[in-house]
């Protein structure tokens, strides 16, 4: 067949929307808070070889690690009609234990898959040594409940033995079938559109354009690399410490751009450490694949086509290419937002005028559990919190947004306060936090939250200690700020702790602000 630029951009946007609308679905059928207000979940469709056609505009640090799954998920057990697959261990293509992938063929009248179907969704609690399941842990042991590729979906219906098993490792288990059942649907609905999209054109062509559309986002993105000048960039940033004591910890990159390719070695990376912020190599090629896909523009498609003409090279058993039983919990939040920080510097004097300034660097992951006494039944609050966005030679940085590998949403205080036995008493911008420069960086933010009956909480934070570095003469934005408040008086923490709250006690976030861009006059 003949395909025309009017054809694949109309097919182009026909697979975004069904992504979208798998998005949809879970987002309106999702009982917890952290997937239906924060929209804390992906949704993507991949061909029959498990290569990632399209994603919805969702969460970023999920763009190269899903396809991993899928792949997981194809290779550990036969998928027939009606059939689907959970899992959510790391060293088998997921990223940390809360983040449950779901995948399912599509077969659409033909004898083996045309297309599959997979979202996957962070859940507030999947067991573990803390509420929340985002600990100061030393070993993959102590996140949460292991889940290797999996029939959980068998002929359409739930197997019951393996859903009882799961429910039995978590702290909330209704709100955890919950979630799971608005997974199930949201792929039904991605099902379903497939099937109808395949009627309407038919298989061969369906199948020739999902294929076009991957051969065209590479040429896009060969395109882009292309308009970088050749040569070998470096760059080094750290983390403030893995939350077991470690100190710094460096991540070093050498980028190489030679013609319309680019590689990024990050092998000469700390060691993995004995905390939780070791990343699985999957979150290093997402972070690759994200800051490239953004410069080579909004028209690109997200699929795998455009991560061809990047090689990601790491060490195993580095702080980016983790061996198993390594702590993990914190890589998929923290470790991914510094690696785009570490890109981004590396590219900065490839391309003067087109990076902004580092962003605040860290999701300031906040979970707090315990007994519900309205209830008498255990509750999990889970968060990431916004900060300051760095500015860029166009303007200042934005205010109080996510930023890079994190696109939530935040929790309404209506919604949180009835949900959860916590009471939001302050909720703000952090003026001033934002770096000074001649565009200056976006501000943090200040939550305070207090707990209404003994709880447990963990801060998995970063960019407490390195400020987010100015850029072109900017300066730094402020350092994040952790703080409990007791009866006795106020308690400076650090970038990540674990804390015992008494009723009345607060827990205050104080979040990084960006960085500021160009020598302010």
């Amino acid at each position: 067949m003949r395909i025309t630029p009017i054809t694949l951009e109309v097919f182009k946007n026909k697979f975004a929307s069904v992504a979208e609308e798998m998005g949809m679905a879970l987002t309106r059928t999702a009982y917890s808070p952290n997937i239906k207000e924060r929209r804390d979940f992906s949704c993507a469709i991949f061909d029959a070889k498990g290569d990632m056609i399209a994603q919805a505009a969702h969460i970023p640090v999920h763009l190269g690690s899903m396809p991993l799954s899928v792949a997981a998920a194809i290779a550990a057990v036969d998928l027939a009609p009606g059939d689907m697959v959970m899992l959510n261990d790391p060293f088998r293509g997921g990223t940390h234990l809360p983040d449950i992938t779901l995948v399912a063929p599509v077969y659409a009248g033909g004898d083996a898959p045309l297309f599959y179907v997979a979202n996957r969704a962070h859940h507030a609690d999947v067991g573990g040594m803390s509420a929340g399941s985002m600990p100061l842990s030393t070993s993959i042991f102590q996140e949460g409940f292991v889940i290797p590729p999996v029939k959980i979906v068998a002929a359409g219906e739930i197997v019951p033995d393996v859903m009882r098993l799961f429910l039995a490792n978590v702290r909330t288990p209704i709100e955890r079938q919950g979630d799971f059942a608005a997974q199930v649907m949201a792929n039904r609905t991605g099902i379903a559109r497939l099937e109808a999209l395949v009627a309407g054109s038919g298989r061969e062509t369906v199948a020739n354009l999902a294929t076009a559309l991957m051969d065209y986002a590479e040429r896009l993105m060969a395109a882009a690399i292309a308009a970088i000048p050749d040569g070998t960039y470096t760059a080094l940033d750290f983390l403030d410490d893995d939350g077991a004591g470690s100190g710094d910890v460096a991540l070093r990159l050498t980028l190489t751009v030679d013609g319309d390719r680019a590689e990024l070695d990050f092998s000469q990376s700390d060691p993995q450490t004995r905390g939780c912020v070791n990343a699985v190599r999957a979150i290093a090629v997402s972070a690759a694949l994200y800051v490239f896909r953004s410069l080579a523009g909004a028209g690109i498609p997200t699929n795998a086509g455009s991560l061809r003409p990047i090689t990601v090279t790491t060490k195993p058993g580095t702080v980016v290419d983790a061996r198993f039983p390594a702590a993990v919990a914190g890589g998929n939040v923290e470790t991914s937002q510094r690696l785009v920080d570490v890109i981004l510097a590396a590219l900065a004097p490839a391309l003067p005028g087109r990076i902004p300034a580092a962003s605040q660097g860290t999701m300031n992951n906040m979970a707090i559990g315990g007994l519900d006494a309205r209830t008498g039944t255990p509750f999990t609050y889970y968060e990431t919190l916004a900060g300051g966005a760095g500015a860029d030679a166009a303007g200042p940085g934005q205010s109080g947004v996510h930023s890079h590998m994190t696109n939530t949403r935040n929790t309404p205080i209506e919604a949180l306060e009835y949900a959860y036995p916590l009471r939001v008493t302050r909720y703000a911008l952090r003026p001033g936090s934002g770096g000074p420069g001649r565009h200056p960086g976006g501000d943090g933010l200040v939550r305070e939250i207090e707990a209404l009956c003994p709880a447990e909480a963990t801060v998995l934070s970063d960019r407490r200690l390195h400020a987010p570095w100015g850029l072109a003469g900017g300066g730094e934005g402020a350092p994040g700020v952790n703080v409990v408040t007791r009866r006795s008086g106020e308690m400076h923490m650090p970038g990540k702790f674990h804390v015992r709250l008494r009723p009345g006690d607060r827990l205050r976030l104080e979040t990084p602000g960006g960085g500021g861009y160009g020598t302010a006059s």
